[in-house]
């Protein structure tokens, strides 16, 4: 597309936007929606997903900083201004505007369709989008959330129509004039935004007031009921075909769009449609009495709209990630779901009892059936405080409660917003409900969890935080089959007989001295392959044994335990793994067991330049390739082209950066294979002084604001938009210690081993920053480095 044929936004031409929390389910489709209107975009996040970078690369969305030439800024109203993207805006003199503003910004033109409401409108926009495109009806959209079929969560299309959900939570719904409203439901939220539920209700009424064709509402709703009957009895808002102004339709159960379920088998539901709809019956790939408002809702909207959706248009509807989930379904089922509102999880707890009463029970040997578990982790302060006795009605729909500390989001702790405060009042008003509230490490409260769930059960996993992680994390090591290595004098024989004597294979090898924490106990086997033959048959003979496979590089960002590792431990010390070679293209072929320090070297020695802020990091190219390690700005993937790896089963593959879903301090596709080396992209050429002048300008800088003393590098991730380092230094903990284990009074973020530290004190200390920073900030600190053989959820 031309810059001609490009809208202007905000009353200017605009060519490239960078976009900052773009991992987010806010910016995410936005910034793609933006990319396929013609503009040039980037965007940035601290904590990308996978699958959302994927997403992103793939609809031309570069991924990484902002570009010198970008002309404007678009943010989530989550980034703290503290973010350093917002610095680097102002200095450019950028407009900075959040993700609502320029949604509203770019769809002013169309015929908009708002979705909005309390809950469930991520829901109704996805099934709106799905019902759409059944029908054959070319609108563009934008989601809130991601389809679980990987399809795009936005999209131009090619008529005047558009639908996105809008949100209300920071302000920015006032800027949208809708063509159609489509109110799923208005409950009383986000009391840091709003200072009280009136002042909630008269934004929504506004936004019905602005809408210049019909206002879709749900005839159960008595707040949108109430609204929409003001409205309509006002002179200029007659409900007249000659007088402008909004109509006025329900949905629901007795609305004027009628729809209620019939039938349910299996993950489908058959609705029996009346009132103002043209079909009589439809099936929906969902379940229960919310879902059934939403494909409502949303079928009404649709036919509004002009589209002719037939009885199957969202029998394929693939559903929305974290909304009701299955993450497991054997002996017992496993959900995880985004609810965060105690009108949102009245409505879920309610689906999974129905869910499990259809369900044929399954019964234990003492022949107990299957209960509903419930996990939950409340999301921000604010909103608990406000609807903590309103959580604990909801929540008492479980038959056993598990408590989590409150999830911040950036907000400060406060009185009465906390989770023991959740605990409280679901106590006084449920005394019969069994409540497990077990502040702090996730370690006490899987344990419990682990003892309580039976075949039959339900565990639903709910809110909006990072309980999804957790939940994965928690059925992992729930599921994880006890690893088994037999005699482990038969392995290692086993293992000779497969490799060449070039191979050095070892019993109780010593893992401290090799990492540069310098603590840590022994391998059961320790093997140095010395060729990709000897690596293939270590990995086919030890799956077949079987015995579990751990890699080692230069041993910096992880932590070995004090009885070291129950499996096969490889590394590719080996000088074979450690080569340099500049390609006939001009670009560098580097092997996995070629130290960084080395590549800088050679590469200096060469007259290549682009490699010197990789010189400070402690550790080789394989485990930078794993860690995607950073340092002075740059990043290990914003230098390879191409990476080689040898999957678990021993099969060498080649993939091209672009087919890679790297993140912050994450390559996904070595989480599970060996990284063997990686083509670097052609660098450009310098004087030999310049660039080791560069290495020794970083140098310096890395020594003067770095400890000298063994470690494992930086401890903790960068929560978004601040620094781990900061909020340990401001939390008071610099010199702390455990034994001979301290935080390092340089850096706050590094645990220094002053001499005879063990891997207990260790963590020991991790534990005590955690739960220090936790008391005093209200974030939690993740672990960056690996703990080696073993969970972080295991010991924290």
């Amino acid at each position: 597309m031309s810059d001609a044929a490009l809208p202007s936004v905000f009353g200017r031409s605009v060519r490239r936007i960078h976009c900052v929390g773009a991992g987010g389910m806010g910016v995410a489709p936005l910034a793609i929606y933006l990319r396929r209107l013609g503009f040039t975009v980037s965007g940035e996040d601290d904590a990308m997903m996978p699958e959302v970078r994927e997403l992103l690369e793939r609809a031309g969305v570069r991924v990484g900083p902002m570009d010198a030439d970008c002309e404007l800024m678009v943010h989530s109203s989550a980034i703290a201004p503290a973010h350093p993207a917002f610095a680097a805006a102002r200095a450019r003199g950028l407009r900075c505007v959040r993700r609502g503003e320029m949604l509203a910004e770019v769809v002013s033109g169309k015929k908009f369709v708002a979705v909005c409401g309390s809950h469930g409108k991520t829901t109704t926009t996805a099934m709106l989008i799905t019902a759409l495109r059944s029908a054959g009806f070319p609108a563009g959209y934008v989601l809130g959330g991601l389809f679980t079929d990987g399809s795009s969560p936005a999209d131009v299309g090619t008529n005047e129509w558009v639908v996105a959900e809008v949100d209300e939570s920071d302000g920015t719904i006032e800027r949208f004039v809708p063509e159609i409203t489509v109110a799923v439901n208005l409950d009383w939220d986000h009391p840091d935004h709003y200072r009280d539920r009136a002042e909630l209700e008269q934004t929504f009424h506004h936004l019905f007031a602005r809408t210049r064709g019909l206002v879709l509402f749900s005839a159960e709703c008595a707040v949108s009921r109430r609204s929409a009957t003001e409205l309509a009895a006002m002179e200029e808002h007659r409900i007249e075909a000659e007088i402008t102004g909004p109509n006025f339709l329900s949905f629901g159960t007795a609305g004027d769009f009628s729809g209620r379920i019939v039938r349910e088998d299996g993950a489908r539901m058959t609705l029996q449609l009346d009132g103002r709809f043209a079909s009589r019956e439809t099936a929906v790939q969902a379940r229960g009495a919310f879902n059934a408002a939403n494909a409502t809702a949303a079928l009404a909207a649709a036919q509004v709209m002009g589209a002719r959706p037939g009885g199957d248009a969202l029998a394929n509807y693939p559903g929305v990630r974290r909304r009701q989930t299955v993450l497991h379904d054997d002996a017992f089922t496993v959900i995880e779901d985004y609810a965060h509102h105690p009108g949102e999880i009245r409505a879920l707890l309610g689906s999974l009892r129905e869910r499990l009463r259809r369900k044929q029970p399954a019964a234990d040997k003492r022949g107990a059936v299957g209960r509903l578990i419930v996990v939950f982790q409340p999301h921000r302060f604010s909103r608990t405080a406000q609807f903590k006795v309103d959580f604990a009605q909801a929540l008492g729909a479980a038959d056993w409660l598990y408590l989590l500390d409150v999830y911040g989001a950036g907000e400060a702790p406060r009185t009465g917003g906390m989770t023991a405060d959740v605990a409280a009042a679901a106590g006084r008003q449920n005394p019969m409900l069994p409540i497990d509230y077990q502040p702090g490490a996730d370690r006490r409260w899987f344990d419990a969890l682990d003892r309580q769930v039976r075949p039959g059960d339900l565990v639903a996993f709910v809110g909006a935080g990072d309980i999804d992680r957790k939940a994965r994390a928690w059925i992992e090591r729930r599921t994880r089959k006890p690893r088994r290595a037999g005699d482990w004098d038969a392995v290692l024989t086993k293992l000779q007989r497969v490799v060449s004597a070039e191979t050095s294979l070892r019993r109780d090898e010593l893992l401290g001295p090799k990492t540069t924490m310098r603590v840590g106990g022994p391998a059961r086997i320790y093997a140095e392959p010395a060729s990709v033959a000897d690596l293939q048959a270590l990995l086919r003979t030890a799956t077949a044994v079987p015995v579990e496979v751990f890699i080692l590089g230069r041993g910096s960002n992880l932590l070995v335990p004090d009885e070291g590792v129950e499996g096969l431990v490889i590394s590719l010390a080996h000088e074979a793994w450690a080569q340099f070679e500049v390609r006939p293209d001009g670009r560098i072929w580097v092997g996995a067991g070629l130290r960084l320090k080395n590549l800088c070297g050679l590469a200096a020695k060469a007259g290549l330049s682009g490699f010197e802020f990789l010189e400070g990091i402690p550790g080789n190219v394989g485990g930078a390739l794993r860690m995607n390690a950073g340092a002075m700005g740059g990043w290990m993937f914003d230098v390879v082209d191409e990476l080689q790896l040898m999957t678990m089963a021993g099969e060498v593959q080649s993939l091209p950066r672009t087919a890679l879903k790297v993140t912050y301090r994450h390559c996904p596709e070595l989480e599970r294979a060996i990284g063997l080396g990686a083509l670097l992209r052609r660098p450009a050429y310098a004087n030999a002084e310049v660039v080791n002048q560069q290495i020794a300008a970083y140098r310096t800088k890395r020594q003067a604001t770095q400890p000298r003393e063994p470690s494992a590098g930086c401890i903790f991730k960068n929560p978004p938009g601040t620094s781990a380092g900061r909020l340990i230094d401001e939390s008071g903990l610099k010199g702390t210690r455990v034994g001979d284990a301290e935080v390092s009074p340089v850096h706050a973020n590094f645990i220094i081993n002053r001499g005879h530290a063990t891997a207990a004190e260790v963590l020991e200390l991790v534990r005590r920053v955690r739960a220090r920073v936790k008391e005093v900030k209200g974030i939690n600190l993740e672990p960056e480095v690996l703990l080696y053989g073993k969970l972080w959820e295991d010991v924290l």
